[in-house]
This record gives C-alpha cells, sequence and structure tokens, in this order.
C-alpha cells in the first residue's frame, strides 16, 4: 500500500495518538496502513484497502450506509476500549470539511505535545492516560496543561 496518511487509520482514528504507535518495544505499531499493520489486517483495512483500494472508509460510496463503519462509530459513543474512540465522530467531521491535510497537521502537533508529556511525565505506567488525555483535550488546553506541569515540576 501506498498511502501517505500511514498515521490516520482507514476508519478515522489517529494513529499518532495510541499507547501501541507510542511503544518503544518491538512490538511497536507504526501505524493502521504500515506493513506490518496491513498483514494483520483488520475489517476496515480488508474492506477499504485491500478490497476496494480506498484510503479510507470515508471515500467509500457505501459509506453512509456500512452498518460495520456506523458500528463502530457508535460504539465510540458508548465506551472506550483500545484507544480513545471519543472524538472519533469529530475527527471524521474534521477531516470531511477541512480536509485529511489539516488534520494531519494538527494530529503531529498532538504528538508533539504527546511526546514531551511522555518523555517528561510519564512514570512508565501512564501512557495509555497521556494518550486519551492527547486526543481529547484541545491543542490549547494540552499546551496550557504541559506549561502548568512544567512550570510546577521545576518548582
Amino acid at each position: 500500500m501506498d498511502s501517505k496518511y500511514i498515521e490516520i487509520g482507514v476508519c478515522g482514528l489517529s494513529c499518532r495518538l495510541c499507547p501501541s504507535y507510542n511503544s518503544q518495544t518491538e512490538s511497536r505499531c507504526g501505524g493502521c496502513k504500515s506493513p506490518e499493520r496491513i498483514r494483520v489486517g483488520c475489517p476496515f483495512l480488508t474492506c477499504a484497502v485491500k478490497k476496494k483500494g480506498l484510503d479510507f472508509c470515508w471515500q467509500c460510496k457505501q459509506s453512509t450506509t456500512c452498518e460495520k463503519w456506523e458500528y463502530h462509530r457508535n460504539a465510540s459513543k458508548i465506551g472506550d476500549s483500545f484507544k480513545c474512540y471519543q472524538t472519533l465522530e469529530a475527527d471524521i467531521d474534521f477531516i470531511l470539511q477541512k480536509g485529511i491535510e489539516e488534520f494531519e497537521k494538527q494530529q503531529k502537533d498532538r504528538e508533539l505535545i504527546l511526546k514531551a508529556m511522555l518523555n517528561e511525565f510519564n512514570d512508565g505506567h501512564s501512557k495509555s492516560y497521556f494518550c486519551i488525555v492527547a486526543s481529547i483535550f484541545t491543542l490549547d488546553e494540552l499546551q496550557k496543561t504541559l506549561t502548568i506541569a512544567r512550570n510546577n515540576s521545576s518548582s
């Protein structure tokens, strides 16, 4: 697969904010569309990428009627599992309104703050927590929180 957006999942998740993507182990995930992940697959990779040659579910003609994608999106409103899905719908809306390039830029900004939080404040057991915070806080809230944490830790 030759995708410009390896770190944006087929379903709309941001890989950059995922605990597995931010792992320092051999099992680190390189993104939903990385060669390793493509080999393992998921229902969305199989359908959109492998069968239809699409980068994202929303590019599909059946995206508004796809029960699998709708179920995934609705599940995000009920609870979390692997990663924080609370912003999935808002992220998809953002992409559809402002474009994938703007979303990618925003996710890179979030990732920079996440990496700073992980490098400076992770006690070794809080990576998932920081990833969720990086997903649900606004960029402004993230930056303010990081500044406050830095100021409090140097006092």
